[in-house]
This record gives C-alpha cells, structure tokens and sequence, in this order.
C-alpha cells in the first residue's frame, strides 16, 4: 500500500466505552474524527463530550498524550447527521439491537456519498442480518470491523466481509486498521462469536467447569490456567473480575443464543456448575473490580479474601502457588516445554492439577481445531485472535505442536470428547522450511492439509516465529543473541518479565564482542523489561553481600557502556515496559523505535534505590544537551528520578528526555517495530561513528541546600516521607559536587557515584522494607 492515506474523514457514530476508545485511537494515530451520539435536551453533545472527558481521565490512558483529544470533534445525530455527507469511512458503535443498527443504517443511506464506506463494530449480529434490507450499493461499502477493548491496548481487529463487500474496500479497512491504528487484522468469516470471542470465551467457561467439577480453588485454577499455559496471570477468575462478572454473564448469553445447535460451547455456556453462583454474585453487586468485588475481594480491613467455590462464601486468599505452576515456571525460566509439565503427573499429590491442566488443554485445543475449515481455513487466523485478542503467548495451534498432536488426541479421548481430524492426522500446524515458517491449511475436514507460509501484511515481523528458524549464537536463560538479515545481530531478552539479570547482561555484552555488523535489541513479549530483578539485590541485600551488589551494578555498567562503544549502530525496538534496568539498555542506544504503548522511565527511587546502569549519567547528559545549563539539568534530573517519573507514550516519554524527538521513532503497529529497527540498522551502518563518551560538570554543593529544603518542605505539607528525602538526596549526590564549586567529571565518574548512591541505600532498612513491599504484595511502601 502506498502511504497515502486510505480514508481521510471519519466519523465513529456511538460515544459508548468501544466508540469513544475507536475515536481515541483514531486521534492517537493524529488524524480527526468526528464522534456522534444521541442529543440530550439541555446539552445536546453532552454524551459526545463526556466521552472526550473519560478518554482523558482513563486509567491506564486512553489517550497517548492528552493533546490528541483535540482531534476529536463532537456532535450529535439530530443537529450534525448532514455533516455524515462530507466523510469517507464511518464506524457504527451504537447499542447491540438490530432494530436500532438497521434504522441508522436507512438514514446513513440518504445522506452519505456513494463511495462512503460504513462498518460495525458489533461482535453478536451477522452481517446477513444487519444489511438485509439495504440496497446493493450499500451492501458493497459494508464490513464489521470489531475491535476489542480497551481499544488502545488490544492489538486485534476483526475484519468481516459480507457477500456483497469489494474486496477493494476491505484492502483499505485492512490497510488503514494494519498501518494507521496499529492493529492485528485477522480476517473472519460471518460466523457466530468470529475467532476471538468464540474461543476465548469458551476456554475462560471451561476453565470454570472444571475447576467446580475437579474442586480446585479460585487461587490454583488462575494459577495454572495463567502464566504456565501461556495465558495472562489473571487467568479465569481474576479476569472474569476485571471484565466484570456482570458482563461477561451477558457475553455468555449472547454466544449460547447466536452459537448454533450442537457446538461444545453450550456444554459451558449458561450450563455451568458456577450458573446460579454467579447470578447470585450478580444480584448482589459483586461484579468482579467495579462492583463490591467478585471471585476476589477486599474484607473491611483490607484483607484479601477468594471465593470457594463449593459453598460460595469467602475465606482469606491463598498466596501460595500450586506445585504445577511453580514446576511450570522454572521450566520455562530454563527455556523448557511448560505445557509438558502442567499435563505430566508426579509423586507430588497433584493429581487434581494434572487432571485439570489436561481436561483444560484438551477440550479448549480440540475446540478450536474444530472450528476449521467452517470459521476459518487457517489456523493462524485463530492463534493470531488469541494471541492479539487475549494476550495469550501462544495460539491454540501453536500449543498443539508444542504438545505434540498424538498426545493431545489422547487427552481428549480422556475428556469423552471426538478428537478433530485435523488433530488425529498427527501432523504439525507450523514447519520451519528453507528459513521461512510455513503454516498448514485445510480446505475441509478431513484432508491433509497444505503448507504455505505464514500471512503477515507488509512490513510485519513477528520475532517469535521468525526465530523458529534461528539457531542462537549465545543463549542463556535470560536471553539469547542470533544472527539475522545481512550478518545483524539481535539480543532477545526472555527471563520472568524480562526483568534482568547477570545473564541478561551477559548477552548484552556478547553482542558488543559479536556485533556483526550492527546491533538490535527486541523482544516481542508483553513488556521489553521491567528492569532488574529485585529479587536479586533482596538476596544481596539480606546477605549484606555489598561487594556483590557493586560487582553487579559495575557489569551491567561495563556492559551497556560496551554496547554504546561498539563500532557498529545500536538499535532498540522496544514496546510495553521498559523501565528502570531495562530502560539503562536502551538509553545507551544509537535509536529507538518504539510502538506507540511503550512506557519508559527510571522508576527505582520507588523501591528506595537509584538507577545504577548508567541511567542517571544519560539522563543528565540529555537533559544539558536540551538546556545548555549543568546546573538546571541537575535539578531536572534529580527531579525527574527522585519522582520516578515516567512517560505512558514516546510523546509523553519524549516531554522527559527518555525518548529523542529529533532521533527516534514512535510506530503504533508494534509488528512493525522490528522491520524498521533492521532497516534502520543496515542504513546507520553506512560511515558508521560511535558517539562520545559524554563528559560533565557537576555544580557545587550549594545546590544540594536547595534540594534539600525542597524535600523539607515536601516533608512538612505531607507529600513526602523521611525516606523520600533520603533517596532524593542520594539522586543528588551524583549530578552535585562533593565540593562547592563546579567539578568536571568523566563518564566513569558518574558510574562510580551511581554505585556509592545505590550501596549507600541498599544498606538501609527503609530501602529493604520498600523491596520486600513490592516483591511480596506489589505495593509501594512509602517510609
């Protein structure tokens, strides 16, 4: 596609939590939209405008910078339905009733031009249905476009075309949602529930059933149908919460109501053993987070409480995770087979956890084989909407070759279920070929498939299959380094979170040693890392081991100060977080291509310690090279890191220094993230120089008076605690002067005094207490 754009005015009629976040999105990528809704009597924009004020107060933000709402327009369906006329794409979000979307869909017709394309954003009604009665003409111009939410965060949009859509449009509406909003776009056929909710929902209904039916807890079944299975940690309960219970009931109901006769989904459906629980939850406003609680609750005193399921009462919530998903867990650390743990029963008395992995694994992975080729005749269709949709790791069919399909047929043989031909015939569902992955695919049942490579549009990499057809040239449990495309080389870091570790930064510093001809640093996890893992300064920490935290801090110093100095471009493709360590890797970069949800800062002062990698240095190099001024750079940084301050977008990050207007990238698809970093490093290498080590004056101590009654005062209006001030102090003592007048100093400098800084904290108790908070309840401790 070219870059022009393929629609230039759009309005999204329905100002509702989907079609305020679609007009959100739409503003993010910086482009108008017009947002519509019913006029009320004494204000008639006021839901319009409403809708504008909650995408700026949402949490997390809607919005990636709060300018972005000036690029929506508000106006409402009697007074400014004429000014439909005047755009080219219009989005319907409005209430899920047939009969209301057919009679806007007459008054679009009368009013829009002929070339005006119209989409829904409804997930239950077919198409069929919603255009029965429309002309041809408009019937050609429709497709549902169903987004999930929150609309900024959830990458998957489905695409579903009518008998009567031009493919021509449907190239556009891919283009435009690939491209512009960055989403996922998984074709579906008009079938009931499309991919994501049909399968999603139903594994979220079977883990339910049979954890009721086994007799496991709230707090075991989340566990292991969480992160071990590759599926977020809230797993089933603690997302039913999130989603609201309340919710989800009507979601249910709806699937039972438009799912045809005999799918497995009715087994699960309104059928399950929890039904009357749930409605009773419901009755009496326990919703799940929004409402009084739900599975998960908070007693008068705070603490946490779960639900048994068995009696429906509560009791105090279980912090312990079961022996499965800890086995799980350090399998996958070692970068070992999960799943193979979660379905392999041991001496050690969970016979129930296998039983429920297996029923789980077995019914939710038959189910979505099934589905093909009557919904879709990939299989990738179906993994990329869970995957996309649901944030799960890996989709359905992926999880079938890691299992292994002869297994899998004999796990749903267990559950009394028909294994799906495409199960039985025992063949993989992805084959890496000639260095390209190629995906199966069946035009019926019962064939044998054929091989094709994997649909990605224009641009997209995705580094997590491009890798199954990679060998490491280092690899260990942290990380991984490979050699790609015109000898580059690329560190993927893939510990707990990413967080990192003495091996993460091992690899760092074997790519500066084999940097080839440049360097990329990426992973396509959730998050790029969420800094250095905690629990290893705790262990330093109660061993009073100071030398080892020294050691530690000056490696992973030598090794980001080896990836700035190697002689070749060093690119970061980063999304989610990338904070505290995570961030001091990619600070020292020659660029940045970030998508648009990354969020970036030095946030260690909230854990009663300052950044040690480097952070503080670059920090006060970026903010002098902004200002020209040592000494307002030093209030900048100290204020910045004292207040571990970070920015929820690269506009916002960019505000703060951690993100280069002027040098790097912001891309809303983060499957194009990748590509760009590749091409940028192949353009870089050309006459490629180093940057210079910076060099600093630190002002005299006098500033650190002004730092400190600023954290007196603080202190004394109640913003502050005692420690605060400790640790802001410490923040000071590397940009200042040990004397009072202005010093120069060398990049080794300020390594040096990042490690006093953070010894000097790492040996206070208010510091462990602050570790300990956060490692044990996630909670920041003020002190």
């Amino acid at each position: 596609m070219s870059d022009q754009l393929p629609f230039q005015k759009i309005a999204v009629i329905g100002a509702g939590t989907m079609g305020s976040g679609i007009a959100g999105q739409i503003a993010n990528a910086g482009h108008d939209v017009l947002l519509m809704d019913l006029p009320l009597d004494d204000d008639p924009n006021g839901r319009s405008d409403q809708a504008v004020k909650r995408l700026l107060k949402s949490d997390p933000p809607a919005l990636m910078h709060k300018s972005r709402a000036d690029h929506i327009k508000t106006g409402n369906t009697r007074d400014d339905f004429d000014r439909l006329a005047e755009c080219d794409w219009i989005i319907e979000a409005v209430v899920e009733r047939l009969d209301i979307k057919k009679d806007l869909y007459k008054r679009l017709d009368a009013v829009i031009s002929p070339d005006c394309v119209v989409t829904s954003n409804t997930s239950t009604i077919p198409i069929r249905l919603l255009v029965e009665d429309m002309p041809r003409s408009f019937r050609k111009r429709f497709a549902i476009t169903h987004y999930f939410n929150p609309v900024r965060y959830m990458r998957l949009l489905e695409l579903v075309e009518g008998d009567d859509t031009d493919a021509a449009i449907m190239a556009k509406l891919a283009d435009y949602n690939d491209r512009i909003l960055g989403k996922g776009v998984v074709p579906c056929r008009d079938t009931p529930g499309f991919l994501g909710n049909r399968v999603g929902v139903y594994a979220l209904q079977v883990g339910m059933d049979e954890a009721a039916r086994i007799g496991l807890d709230v707090e075991t079944a989340d566990a292991l149908m969480g992160r071990p299975m590759g599926i977020p940690k809230t797993g089933i309960f603690g997302l039913y919460d999130l989603i609201g219970i309340d919710l989800m009931a009507d979601v249910v109901k709806t699937l039972g109501v438009i799912l045809p006769e005999g799918d497995a989904f009715h087994a699960v459906g309104e059928n399950t053993p929890l039904a009357a629980t749930i409605a009773t939850m419901i009755g009496d406003g326990y919703t799940g987070d929004k409402g009084k609680g739900g599975f998960y609750r908070l007693d008068d005193q705070g603490g946490e409480l779960a639900m048994d399921l068995a009696t429906g009462r509560t009791r105090p919530r279980q912090s312990s995770l079961p022996p499965k998903a800890l086995r799980a867990a350090d399998t996958l650390a070692m970068g070992g087979e999960p799943l193979l743990d979660l379905i392999n029963p041991t001496d050690d008395g969970d016979a129930d956890q296998v039983t429920f992995c297996r029923h789980v694994l077995a019914r939710v992975l038959g189910y979505a084989a099934s589905l093909i080729p009557d919904v879709t005749t990939s299989p990738q269709d179906i993994d990329d909407a869970m995957k996309l949709g649901f944030n799960w790791v890996r989709g359905p069919f992926e999880m079938i070759d890691a299992i292994g399909a002869e297994t899998l047929a004999a796990m749903i043989e267990e559950t009394g279920d028909d294994v799906p031909a495409i199960i039985a015939a025992n063949q993989p569902f992805y084959v890496a070929q000639d260095g390209a992955l190629n995906v199966r695919r069946f035009e019926c049942a019962d064939d044998a498939g054929v091989l094709g490579p994997v649909r990605l549009p224009e641009g997209t990499i995705r580094f997590h299959m491009m890798k199954q057809c990679l060998d490491p040239v280092a690899r260990n449990d942290a990380a991984s380094l490979y050699a790609i495309d015109d000898d580059l080389r690329l560190v993927e870091f893939h510990s707990k979170a990413n967080a990192l570790t003495a091996a993460s930064m091992e690899i760092v510093a074997e790519a500066a040693r084999n940097h080839g001809k440049g360097i990329i640093i990426h992973n396509d996890a959730q998050h790029f890392s969420a800094g250095v893992d905690l629990n290893r300064f705790l262990a330093f920490i109660n061993a009073e081991d100071w030398d080892g935290i020294d050691a530690f801090l000056y490696d992973f110093q030598m090794a980001v100060k080896a990836l700035r100095d190697a002689p070749v471009p060093v690119v970061v493709a980063n999304s989610g977080l990338t904070l505290g360590g995570g961030y001091e890797v990619v600070v020292h970069a020659d660029k940045v291509i970030a998508h648009g949800n990354s969020v970036m800062g030095l946030v260690e002062a909230a854990v009663g310690v300052v950044p040690g990698g480097g952070g503080v240095k670059e920090t006060f190099a970026r903010w002098h090279d902004a200002t020209g001024d040592w000494k307002k750079s030093a209030w900048n940084t100290w204020m910045q890191i004292g207040y571990a301050r970070t920015g929820t977008s690269p506009e916002q990050s960019a505000s703060l220094m951690y993100f280069l207007n002027d040098r790097d990238v912001s891309v809303m698809n983060r499957d194009k993230i990748l590509g760009m970093a590749i091409t940028a490093a192949k353009d870089m290498a050309k006459g490629y120089t180093p940057r210079p080590a910076p060099e600093f004056i630190l002002p005299g101590n006098a500033l650190l008076d002004e730092m400190a009654a600023f954290m007196d005062k603080g202190i004394a209006d109640g913003l502050f605690f005692p420690h605060d001030k400790t640790v802001a102090m410490a923040v000071a003592s590397i940009v200042v002067s040990d004397s009072a007048e202005d010093t120069p100093a060398q990049e080794d400098d300020l390594y040096a005094r990042e490690r006093r800084a953070f010894l000097h904290l790492a040996k206070t108790k208010e510091t462990k207490a602050r570790i300990v908070s956060m490692l044990e309840s996630g909670v920041m401790l003020r002190n």
